[in-house]
């Protein structure tokens, strides 16, 4: 039963978790990633902009933990995204299908629901579940 423990994924390329929480977390060949929101991994602030600077730098981070588990976007089964308001959903979904759903990319599953807020009082939050092989 080894590929069912449970193991933390961290990388310093994307924000730090600022709460008890992980990153994302491995079990078997299963990745969840915690929501991501556009905070500056060096800074530790929201990026300046609106919901598409927000939007691209979540996935900016949400590439970086991936990447720190070896795997990627393509890989990428189920998303939830978090608006903060749904008029900018279509900003939003111009900048996710960039990342998501390139030309021949099969898109993944994807729930979307508007909140009354977000952490440092982000505009969207994302976050995604990955299945496939997923590197040590």
């Amino acid at each position: 039963m080894s590929d069912q423990i449970k193991t933390v994924i961290s990388t310093k390329d994307a924000p730090a978790a600022i709460g008890p929480y992980s990153q994302a977390v491995r079990v078997g060949d299963m990745l969840f990633a915690s929501g991501q929101v556009g905070l500056d991994p060096a800074t530790g602030q929201i990026v300046d902009g609106g919901i598409v600077e927000q939007t691209r730098q979540v996935f900016e981070n949400i590439k970086a933990v991936l990447g720190a588990a070896g795997v990627d976007l393509s890989q990428v089964v189920k998303t939830t995204v978090f608006l903060k308001n749904m008029s900018d959903f279509a900003a939003m979904n111009e900048i996710y299908a960039q990342y998501l759903a390139p030309s021949g990319v099969v898109p993944p599953a994807r729930s979307t629901v508007a909140v009354a807020g977000l952490p440092k009082d982000a505009l969207v939050e994302v976050e995604v579940i990955v299945k496939g092989t997923v590197g040590a």
